[in-house]
């Protein structure tokens, strides 16, 4: 069975087309107008070996918030079509990534249940046209739009490219071992039965 999903939203903010294969090779097509942004995303689906294809035309001359907050709702939304019923995937996942002088630790629980912890500071406003303090409303909104807990935390770093970069590369991570398969799973990965 694929898991694919594509999801289209438009508002008078911004206009979005996801396709998200959880089962990919890490090929992806981003345009989001923000460069820093389209590596971010780029980097999610290599290392997580996702294919996603992502088109966002937003509001960009007011400035980055609603094209980042927008893309992160419609790719938490695809994430979850995508599981479908969530039976046999691992559930949870976990990553510790180095980059040079950052150390970012991410955990996910794809439990249908949101929540965002995030523990990482910046000491400059932007990287190339993304404000730093949107890596957090990214995130909250992808866990939320995906129903998932999403834990993300600095352990040490100073450049704020490098804690940008190393948390979607941990998030990658973490989501390809959750959203993994393991035959021994039968339903879903719950005493209660259900997520």
């Amino acid at each position: 069975m694929d898991r694919i999903a594509t999801i289209k939203r438009k508002t008078n903010e911004t206009n979005i087309d996801v396709t998200l294969n959880l089962d990919g090779k890490g090929k992806s097509s981003i345009d989001t107008g923000i460069g820093f942004f389209d590596h971010m995303l780029s980097a999610f689906s290599r290392h997580g070996l996702f294919d996603l294809d992502v088109k966002c035309t937003g509001d960009l001359n007011v400035d980055c918030h609603h094209t980042i907050e927008d893309t992160g709702i419609v790719i938490g939304q695809a994430i979850r079509e995508a599981l479908g019923s969530k039976a046999g995937i691992r559930r949870y996942g976990s990553s510790v990534l180095p980059m040079d002088e950052t150390l970012i630790m991410c955990a996910v629980d794809l439990c249908d249940r949101p929540y965002l912890v995030f523990d990482e500071t910046f000491n400059v406003p932007s990287v190339g046209g993304f404000d730093t303090e949107m890596t957090k409303e990214f995130f909250y909104a992808l866990s939320y739009s995906a129903m998932m807990n999403l834990h993300l935390r600095e352990i040490s770093g100073e450049n704020a490219h490098h804690i940008i970069e190393a948390s979607f590369k941990a998030f990658s991570k973490a989501l390809m071992e959750a959203v993994s398969i393991d035959e021994r799973i039968s339903g879903v990965l719950s005493t209660k039965g259900a997520l």
